[in-house]
C-alpha cells in the first residue's frame, strides 16, 4: 500500500507570512491538528501544529527555569524559546525543517520517518508540490478498512497448513515445538514454549489466518534452565 492510497489529498494550508491568529483559526475550524505552512510560491516550508501552542506568553505557559539551571542553556536557546512563546507570524513558531514523503513510498516508510523523528504527520510532495498530508489517523483509517475486511471461506485443512507456515517463518517458532490443530474454524495450539512471551505471539498469529474463529491454547511452557514444565490451566 502506498501514501498516495491513504493520504488526505489537498490539505489545509497557511502561509508563513500569516499571523499565528490566522493559523489558530484554521486548526480549530477545520478540526485539524496540524497545518503544512507554505511560502509565497506554494512550497512546504514547514509544520505549524497545535503543540506550538502549547508554550505561550499569552497564557503565562512560558517555559520556566531556576537561574542555576538557565545558567547552563545557551543564550541562543533562550533567544529560540522566547520567539516562539511570543512570536506572531506562523514563520515564528512554526516547526522547520520540514519531512515530507513522495506520494509513491510504502507506508512502513511514513512510520519509520513518524517513529525516528517523532512527530505525527508528513507533508506530500511531489515534484515540488503539496499534494496531501498524511497523519496518524490517516494510517488508523487505513488499519481500520483492512480489519473490516470479511476473509473468504476455507476449509480446516487450509486453515492448518496456513498457520503452520506462518509458525515457520517466525524465529521465535521455527524450531517446531507449536503444534496446530483446526476443527470447525477453532485453532488448538499444542508443543512447547521456551519464553512465556511466545505463547501470546502464536496466539495472535493464528488469530490473524482467515477463517479462524478462535484459539485455544494447550501450550506447555518449559524453564530452560531447570527443564521443568508448566501447562496453562
Amino acid at each position: 500500500m502506498l501514501i498516495q492510497d491513504i493520504m488526505t489529498p489537498a490539505p489545509v494550508t497557511v502561509k508563513m507570512s500569516a499571523p499565528i491568529a490566522e493559523a489558530a483559526k484554521l486548526l480549530l475550524d477545520k478540526h485539524l491538528s496540524g497545518l503544512p505552512v507554505v511560502d509565497g510560491k506554494g512550497v512546504v516550508v514547514g509544520i505549524i501544529s497545535e503543540g506550538d501552542f502549547l508554550r505561550r506568553g499569552e497564557l503565562k505557559t512560558e517555559r520556566q527555569r531556576s537561574a542555576l539551571l538557565e545558567f547552563f542553556v545557551s543564550p541562543g536557546r533562550l533567544a529560540q524559546e522566547y520567539a516562539h512563546a511570543n512570536g506572531r507570524l506562523v514563520e515564528e513558531v512554526m516547526t522547520s525543517p520540514v519531512k515530507t514523503i513522495s506520494p509513491f513510498s510504502s507506508i512502513s516508510e511514513a512510520v519509520d520517518v513518524m517513529e525516528r523523528e517523532s512527530i505525527k504527520r508528513l507533508p506530500v510532495v511531489d515534484g515540488g508540490k503539496l499534494v496531501g498530508i498524511v497523519t496518524r489517523s490517516d494510517l488508523l483509517r487505513a488499519l481500520a478498512g483492512i480489519l473490516a475486511t470479511t476473509a473468504e471461506p476455507c476449509g480446516d485443512a487450509e486453515i492448518e497448513a496456513r498457520i503452520a507456515d506462518e509458525l515457520g517463518k517466525r524465529s521465535w517458532s521455527e524450531n517446531g515445538f507449536i503444534h496446530v490443530n483446526v476443527r470447525d474454524g477453532i485453532a488448538e495450539l499444542s508443543g512447547s514454549i521456551f519464553d512465556e512471551r511466545e505463547r501470546l505471539a502464536a496466539k495472535v498469529l493464528a488469530e490473524n489466518v482467515p477463517g479462524v474463529k478462535a484459539v485455544t491454547d494447550h501450550l506447555t511452557w518449559i524453564d530452560p534452565y531447570s527443564g521443568i514444565a508448566i501447562s496453562m490451566p
